[in-house]
């Protein structure tokens, strides 16, 4: 079945939860179950997964027994077809290419060596990386950034490198299924191990230090080295002095409320007291009771 056929299944089912007999959706339930198991692709795109998986707690025994028995089936046929994708990657990688034996070793030779060229300018296309591991474009896209960002300044071997970029990508799929949330994240992961000023970041990574689940989860401020942070601090400290100075002339707003008298005649002003992605912080006083605050 399409993931467009799926979908208006999906979207039958949910309009008679809300409307339907209890029968009526049972039946739709079984209607479902006898079709062919979806990918976990399709389940998430359709979102056919959330759908059927809240149906388990429902409080008809019928509707909660078939939508239990069609999650567990979903579940064994996405786990059988990460289990053939894991056996025909092994044997990729244990069974070797037949090569002429009259022709030279090929670059790939060198994939379990450590790294000898310049470390600064290490990408996977200049490493020769065959990205093309998920059948996504957009996925294996992801794993080559992550590959360049990876072994920026490392001497790992290229097969080290790029199964650990494999990793973090995987990790960053299953935590943001959301392709604007997930693109945001792989950018931001490579911005931080690309920083010349954060080369530790990269060494903890590769060194396993940080996990590839716990990398893919860390904040902006996580990622950042201790001398980014440190500036960044400063920064707001002198960006606070600055906007504490006394300003000839403020502006009025009946749109903002005196927490403590209830008035709305509050003088405001603004300034960035963070860094330039940060943003701006509101300082306020109530012309009325003279009380202060500030927000972001």
């Amino acid at each position: 079945m399409d993931d467009r056929a799926l979908a208006k299944r999906i979207q039958e089912l949910s309009k008679a939860i809300s409307g339907q007999p209890a029968d009526t959706v049972v039946k739709l339930l079984e209607e479902l179950k006898d079709i062919p198991a979806p990918t976990e692709e399709q389940l998430r795109s359709t979102k056919a997964g959330v759908v059927v998986g809240r149906l388990r707690t429902n409080n008809n025994k019928d509707i909660a027994r078939v939508a239990g028995e069609i999650v567990s089936k979903w579940r064994k046929n996405v786990d059988s077809a990460k289990d053939k994708r894991r056996k025909v990657e092994q044997a990729k990688a244990v069974t070797p290419t037949p090569k002429p034996i009259s022709s030279p070793a090929p670059p790939s030779s060198s994939y379990n060596k450590p790294y000898e060229g310049d470390p600064e300018k290490r990408h996977y296309k200049l490493d020769k990386v065959d990205i093309n591991r998920t059948g996504n474009k957009v996925r294996d896209g992801s794993i080559g950034v992550l590959y360049s960002a990876l072994a920026y300044r490392a001497t790992e071997s290229i097969e080290e490198v790029l199964r650990l970029a494999m990793e973090v990508e995987s990790a960053a799929y299953k935590a943001y299924p959301d392709t604007v949330e997930y693109g945001r994240k792989i950018r931001s992961l490579m911005t931080s191990l690309k920083r010349k000023d954060n080369a530790g970041l990269g060494r903890r990574v590769r060194s396993g230090d940080i996990s590839p689940d716990k990398f893919v989860k860390m904040s902006d401020q996580e990622l950042s080295s201790e001398e980014q942070r440190a500036r960044d601090q400063e920064l707001e400290r002198e960006n606070m002095k600055k906007a504490q100075v006394p300003m000839a002339e403020k502006s009025i707003s009946d749109a903002l409320k005196c927490g403590k008298c209830g008035q709305k005649k509050v003088s405001y002003s603004q300034a960035q007291t963070r860094s330039a992605d940060e943003p701006m912080t509101t300082f306020c006083e109530c012309t009325v009771c003279g009380n202060r605050w500030k927000f972001s």
